[in-house]
Formats: C-alpha cells, sequence, structure tokens
C-alpha cells in the first residue's frame, strides 16, 4: 500500500484554508485505501516529514507551498509530489511575473501597474483591483472605484506581500471565469455568480454565499472553448503539470482577459476545481487518487 503524507498549515495568510483542504484530501485517499499520514507543518520546513513516505500530496496554500519552496525541498529528496514542479509554481506564486510570462505568450492579461506605499497611478485609469503580488485566498485585495481610496489598499496589499509591493491592475467588467486544467485536459468552465459582483474572501469561503453555474449552452460554446484554450496556453506557458486553475474575468462583448494562476488549488467543499471535476464526471475521490497518479519530482 502506497504511503502517502498530505502536507496542510504551514504559516502563510492562507493557513486555515489549507487545513480545511487537507482534511478532506485525507478522509477521501483514506476511503481509497491509501495508508495516509497528516503532515500540519508550523515552519518553512520538512524535517516533521516521517520517514517512509512515497509520496507527499501538497495541500499546503501560498507561501511555501506554492512559491517553490516545498517543492524543491521534495525535490531534494527525490520524493514525488502532486502539482506543478519548483520552477513553474515559483513563477505562478509571483503575479508579476506571471502576467509577464502571459504577455511574451500572448495569453490576454488586464493592464497592470506595480505600486509601493505611497505610490499614486500613472496611466491606469479607476477602477483597479489592487492585491499583493505573491498572495491567494483573496486576502489583501480590494476593488478601488474612488481615487481616495486607493492609498489604504495599496498599503494593505503591501502589509500582506513579502516583497512590500502592491499589484494594480485594471478591472474587468463582466463575468467570472475559471478553467481548471488536470493533465493537459482543460475542465469545463465553472461561472463565480459572487454577492455584489465581487468574489473576495467572505464570498471565497462562506458556505452558500456565492453561486457557481456552468455556461454549457451551445450559444456559449465558442467562448468556452476560446477559454479552455488560453488556460491550457497559460499553464503550458508557466511549465505547469498535473493540476493548476486558471481564473478569468470575461467582458460583457465576450472578451476574455487571465488573471492569474494557482498551482494548489483549493480543495474545500466550496473550491473550484472538485466542482468542475465533478461536471466532468470526476469524482473527488478519484480526482485526489488522479493527482496521486500524477505526483513527479524534477
Amino acid at each position: 500500500m502506497k504511503k502517502i503524507a498530505v502536507l496542510m498549515g504551514g504559516i502563510s495568510n492562507e493557513r486555515e484554508i489549507s487545513l480545511k483542504s487537507g482534511v478532506a484530501v485525507e478522509r477521501t485517499l483514506r476511503e481509497s485505501g491509501y495508508d495516509v499520514t497528516p503532515v500540519v507543518l508550523e515552519s518553512e520546513s520538512l524535517e516533521c516529514l516521517p520517514a517512509g513516505i512515497e509520496t507527499v500530496f501538497i495541500a499546503l496554500h501560498g507561501g511555501y507551498g506554492e512559491n517553490g519552496g516545498v517543492q524543491a525541498d521534495l525535490d531534494l529528496l527525490g520524493i514525488p509530489y502532486t502539482g506543478p514542479g519548483a520552477a513553474a509554481s515559483r513563477i505562478a506564486m509571483d503575479k508579476v511575473l506571471t502576467k509577464q510570462v502571459f504577455e511574451q505568450a500572448e495569453v490576454p492579461t488586464p493592464p497592470f501597474e506595480v505600486l509601493c506605499v505611497g505610490e499614486t497611478l500613472s496611466k491606469l485609469r479607476l477602477p483597479v483591483v489592487v492585491k499583493p503580488p505573491r498572495g491567494g485566498s483573496s486576502v489583501g485585495i480590494s476593488k478601488v472605484t474612488a481615487a481616495h481610496e486607493l492609498e489604504l489598499a495599496v498599503l494593505a496589499a503591501c502589509q500582506t506581500d513579502d516583497q512590500g509591493e502592491a499589484l494594480v491592475e485594471s478591472f474587468v467588467p463582466g463575468r467570472e471565469w475559471t478553467v481548471s486544467v488536470l493533465d493537459g485536459v482543460a475542465l469545463p468552465v465553472v461561472e463565480i455568480l459572487a454577492p455584489g459582483g465581487w468574489y473576495g474572501f467572505t464570498a471565497k469561503y462562506t458556505q452558500g454565499a456565492t453561486r457557481f453555474s456552468f455556461p454549457d449552452s451551445l450559444e456559449e460554446q465558442p467562448l468556452t472553448a476560446q477559454a479552455q484554450c488560453y488556460a491550457l496556453l497559460a499553464c503550458q506557458a508557466l511549465g505547469c503539470r498535473g493540476v493548476s486553475r486558471v481564473d478569468f474575468r470575461v467582458t460583457p462583448e465576450g472578451e476574455l482577459f487571465v488573471l492569474e494562476v494557482n498551482t494548489v488549488p483549493g480543495l474545500t467543499s466550496t473550491s473550484l476545481l472538485p466542482q468542475a471535476a465533478a461536471r466532468a464526471g470526476i469524482t473527488f475521490n478519484q480526482l485526489c487518487a488522479k493527482l496521486i497518479e500524477l505526483a513527479a519530482h524534477d
């Protein structure tokens, strides 16, 4: 029986979400017959990883779990792990680097600037979205519609970012879509219908706060197919393997913009990857088992 460690917790601001993902993964892997050991990290180190582990399931969101740190350490140990490798994880975790890669690969992404505390916009018009370039789970993210709101939004993002920067992005009005890519295949598009049209932290992690739908009508199929193509292109440009999730904004005119790539998608009861997999006929147990099957190291 394969010995699996499920990594969760950590010291990033996404610790609580990671614990929820980890518990869900641990439960389903046990049901599937794996020998599972939960490993709750309290530092950016694998010193507590038990001996004899054959594969690591990374349910560690943010920081060490997504910036390539834990991936690089597992590479040194020669232990296969779920999700993309260290290099792809490092780039995807940095939204500025990601957008630069997108521009080179001709993946459409909203115009942006990088600001520090006290700096103001030079070329972008309001409204804008301000976010920490190296954070996730909508922590430290604000939508700014008036000039007097910008200073506090930049400050909040800089305080959350480990390099003290804020990514400021033109707000794209319209719909919010996401496409998960599993083993080089784009799963069905999920549309996010958040209260007030803002998919922030509360909307993400409050059960029932946000509705989800699948824009798969005949009329929508050309646009959803284009989104799936862009999702594949984005993952290829970053060098992602295993599973990733690509987030989009879609204008009323049907123009697509890629926001970011998440290399350790959430696996909680409200998470998007399990919903997309289920729409494709893949159960949560099958999804987790597939990720174990795809585990690799560099």
